[in-house]
């Protein structure tokens, strides 16, 4: 076993020891997906698909940021190789929205789209139009076997509508009832 890979043992202390908010699949699910990829399990794999399960739509920065946190050791080209490897096996999908860093996502096997705030740069999954792949059928596909389509839906998010809505309108303003 090399140094980096990763024993059932360790990934459970590991997972056991780790807290946070935000529901991330059973250590156990994440080893088997990676094996199930044809991939040997690393710390640095497992960091990733960890990090990509809590926080979908993450460049490799942001990635690397989190990975680092917890394996100090790891370098940004080592995180960049491990999404390149998830990507090639299909455990994780890129998507590089106009004017944005390349994205990552766990999401993979279904044809879904992504909407993306004009303002703040929040990424969500938008589920195929028609529901079934591909949902966009070319009027003339040249010839070429259509097996996906990616459309990028752009928008103000709620919250930027909101604050948007308040920036323009200032606050309400207060009633004179009483002031003589």
């Amino acid at each position: 076993m090399t140094a980096t890979e990763v024993t059932q043992t360790e990934v459970t202390q590991r997972s056991a020891e780790a807290s946070g908010p935000a529901p991330v699949p059973a250590a156990d699910a994440l080893v088997e997906s990676i094996r199930a990829a044809g991939l040997k399990v690393t710390a640095p794999r497992l960091a990733v698909l960890r990090a990509l399960a809590d926080a979908p739509h993450s460049s490799a920065d942001r990635l690397f940021t989190v990975v680092r946190a917890e394996l100090p050791g790891t370098s940004l080209q080592a995180v960049y190789g491990v999404l390149a490897a998830f990507t090639d096996a299909g455990l994780a999908r890129k998507i590089e929205p106009s004017g944005s860093a390349a994205l990552f996502e766990r999401r993979v096997g279904d044809n879904h789209h992504h909407i993306v705030c004009t303002r703040c740069g929040t990424v969500r999954d938008v589920d195929c139009a028609v529901g079934e792949a591909p949902c966009l059928t070319p009027d003339d596909a040249a010839g070429f076997a259509v097996r996906a389509a990616e459309v990028t839906y752009w928008g103000l998010c709620p919250a930027c509508q909101v604050e948007l809505a308040t920036t323009r309108t200032g606050p309400p303003l207060l009633s004179n009832k009483g002031a003589r």
